[in-house]
């Protein structure tokens, strides 16, 4: 897995260096140039105009803080699941809006909190921690065996999760 990453990110470089070389004929104006684009860091591509926290500490320390459940992504670039379900949750208008009541994390890598992997580290899987730092084990997806995957065709059931997260919030704090 790790050479894989290592020849795409080479891949990468050559692909940027060959346009920055293409580039360096043409004269640009200033105002083609800056456009303001939110970076892209964070939010891996499930949303970019949300607001992402960085780590697990600082997730759980805003979503104790600020009163708003915790919403946690752990995916993988190179996973074709992983990748479905960001493009599927990106365009859901829905889920975006939704998504801003919660404070966000969305993880490529595991976490050392047992708690987060409660049956398994298979990605995608999505959990909701509430303000009370509970990891919420009865928001779960359709599958037995991977209680927090979600498929692109489990949309509307994730959509449906994030209400009733936002909901046994509410009722039972």
């Amino acid at each position: 897995a790790m050479e894989k990453s290592y020849t795409s990110m080479f891949l990468l470089l050559v692909a940027i260096s060959c346009a920055l070389a293409k580039d360096v004929g043409k004269k640009e104006t200033k105002e083609t140039t800056a456009k303001p684009k939110l970076p892209q860091t964070l939010s891996r591509g499930w949303g970019d105009q949300l607001i992402w926290t960085q780590t697990y500490e600082e997730a759980l320390f805003r979503s104790k803080h600020s009163n708003k459940p915790l919403m946690i992504i752990h995916h993988l670039d190179d996973c074709p699941h992983s990748q479905a379900l960001k493009k599927a949750f990106a365009e859901h208008k829905d889920i975006q809006k939704l998504a801003e009541k919660f404070i966000l994390l969305n993880l490529v890598y595991e976490t050392t909190d047992k708690n987060l992997s409660p049956d398994g580290q298979y990605v995608p899987r999505i959990l909701f921690i509430d303000p009370s730092l509970t990891v919420r084990a009865d928001i779960t997806g359709r599958y037995s065996n991977r209680l927090y995957a979600y498929e692109p065709s489990d949309i509307s059931l994730l959509y449906s999760n994030m209400q009733k997260a936002l909901k046994l919030m509410k009722t039972e704090l």
